[in-house]
C-alpha cells in the first residue's frame, strides 16, 4: 500500500469484489478499506474506489478518502491523464507484436439473445472503447498438445465494462480462465450453478481469468507504481515453455 494524504494505492487480490453485491457480503475491498481507514471515516472521510477491478482481476487500485481527492482523480481519468497497464495471459499466439483495438462495446443482450446478462460485446452502437496491446512472450504447454499461450501487455485508453477481456476475445485471443469470454461461455453458467469443478479445471486451466493490473501512472503528478504478477499467474507461466 502507498498512502498520499487523502488518497492511496492498494493491491487488490483476485477473487475479491470491489463492493458487496448482495446483503451480508463482507469479504470485499470496500469492507477491508473500511477497517483500514476507520480513523479517517470517523473524522469525516469517505471511501471512493476510483478504478474498480472485476472480482477475478488482481492488481493496483486507486482509492480516495476525501471528496475533493475523488473529484480530482475522476477528472484526471476523464482527461486520460491516469494511465493503467495490465498483464494478460491469453490463448494462442497473436500475429502482431503490437496491435490496437478501436471497437465500441455494448451489452450483448441489447442486440440479441444472451444467456449471461452482464456479458458485453463489440457492437457499432456501443460506447467508444480503445485498447493497445503488446505481445511480450509466446509460450507452449509442456504436455503433448503443446497448446499455444502468450503473455500480453494491455493499455486501455477508455474504461468500459470488461473492455480488455472483450477486446482480447474480439482479437481471437481470450484470456486464459475467462468463464464468459473464453471459448465456451457455458463455463460461467456451470460455475454459477456448481462452483469450481474438475470439469471446469480441465477446460479453463486456472480458476480465474488471467488478468492483472500491474501499472498505474498519475501523469499530472509524475507518480507511478508497478507490481509483478501474483503467485497464481506466475506459477501458471512457470509451467509453460518458451516458443
Amino acid at each position: 500500500m502507498a498512502e498520499y494524504g487523502d488518497w492511496l494505492v492498494v493491491e487488490k487480490p483476485a477473487q475479491m469484489a470491489a463492493h458487496p453485491s448482495k446483503p451480508g457480503e463482507e469479504k470485499t475491498l470496500w469492507h477491508y478499506l473500511g477497517q483500514l481507514l476507520a480513523y479517517e471515516l470517523v473524522n469525516g472521510g469517505g471511501i471512493s474506489i476510483i478504478n474498480r477491478l472485476d472480482r477475478e482481476t488482481s492488481g493496483l487500485t486507486l482509492i480516495a478518502t476525501m471528496r475533493t481527492a475523488a473529484r480530482s482523480l475522476c477528472r484526471q481519468i476523464a482527461a486520460h491523464s491516469i494511465r493503467k497497464t495490465y498483464l494478460a495471459i491469453v490463448l494462442g499466439w497473436p500475429k502482431e507484436e503490437r496491435w490496437e483495438v478501436d471497437a465500441p462495446i455494448s451489452r450483448q443482450g441489447m442486440h440479441g439473445p444472451s444467456k449471461i446478462w452482464l456479458k458485453q460485446c463489440v457492437h457499432p452502437s456501443g460506447s467508444q472503447a480503445f485498447t493497445s496491446f503488446e505481445t511480450l512472450a509466446r509460450l507452449r504447454g509442456r504436455d503433448p498438445s503443446g497448446q499455444h499461450f502468450a503473455l500480453v501487455k494491455a493499455t486501455p485508453r477508455t474504461g468500459r465494462m470488461h473492455q480488455i477481456r472483450v477486446h482480447l476475445a474480439a482479437s481471437g485471443h481470450p484470456l486464459v480462465g475467462d468463464k464468459i469470454y473464453g471459448e465456451d461461455e457455458t463455463c460461467y453458467l456451470e460455475f454459477i450453478e456448481s462452483g469450481w469443478t474438475p470439469s471446469l479445471q480441465s477446460r479453463l486451466l486456472i480458476d480465474r481469468h488471467a488478468l492483472h493490473a500491474c501499472g498505474l501512472y498519475l501523469e499530472e503528478s509524475g507518480l507511478g507504481w508497478e507490481i509483478p504478477l501474483p503467485a497464481d499467474l506466475q506459477q501458471f507461466l512457470d509451467g509453460l515453455s518458451p516458443a
